[in-house]
C-alpha cells in the first residue's frame, strides 16, 4: 500500500492506516483510532498539545505520553510527517503531496509549497556539499508578501 493518504477521506484514511498498523504487528487500539481521527478532522499541521486538546474533548483520559508514541508509531510507518517549524513545537500531519514550509518570522503565517519549490537549492547542496534534503522537513524563515509591504507595521527590507 502507498504511504500517500491523499485521495482518501475520512473514515477510509483511519481504517487504511489500521489496517497497515496490524500489517507490520501493531493493534488498532482505541486511542490510535482518536488520533487517526483527530490528524484527519485537523486539516494540516498540528502540534501533538493541539492534537491531544482535540481527543480530550471525548477521552480526557488519553495520555499526551500516549499521542506522542502512538504519532512516533505513525510516522515509522511513513503515515505521518514531523515538521520542525521555527522555534515552536514539532507539528504533525498526514503524508500526502510533499511540501516544504515558508514561515513567515514577522508574523508568524505559515505557507506550503510544494516541494519542487525546492529542486535548485537541492541540486546545489547535493552538488557542492554532498548534502541530500528533505523539503518535507524543509522550513525557510524570511518575511511573507504583507510583512514586506512598506507601511507603518513593516520594518526595513
Amino acid at each position: 500500500m502507498s504511504s500517500d493518504v491523499t485521495g482518501i477521506v475520512g473514515e477510509d484514511v483511519i481504517e487504511a492506516v489500521l489496517a497497515r498498523m496490524r500489517a507490520a504487528g501493531g493493534r488498532a487500539t482505541p486511542a490510535r483510532r482518536l488520533l487517526l481521527r483527530a490528524l484527519v478532522e485537523g486539516h494540516g499541521h498540528q502540534s501533538a498539545e493541539e492534537l491531544a486538546a482535540r481527543i480530550h474533548v471525548t477521552a480526557p483520559d488519553i495520555n499526551l505520553s500516549t499521542i506522542y508514541r502512538n504519532l512516533e508509531e505513525l510516522e515509522k510507518l511513513s503515515v505521518v510527517d514531523r515538521t520542525e517549524i521555527g522555534h515552536g513545537p514539532a507539528t504533525y500531519h498526514l503524508v500526502g503531496n510533499t511540501h516544504g514550509h515558508l514561515l513567515c518570522e514577522q508574523c508568524g503565517s505559515l505557507t506550503e509549497v510544494p516541494d519542487d519549490a525546492f529542486t535548485a537549492l537541492a541540486a546545489v547542496l547535493l552538488r557542492e556539499h554532498g548534502f541530500a534534503i528533505e523539503p518535507r522537513h524543509l522550513a525557510v524563515t524570511g518575511r511573507c508578501a504583507s510583512c514586506r509591504q512598506p507601511g507603518p507595521s513593516s520594518g526595513p527590507d
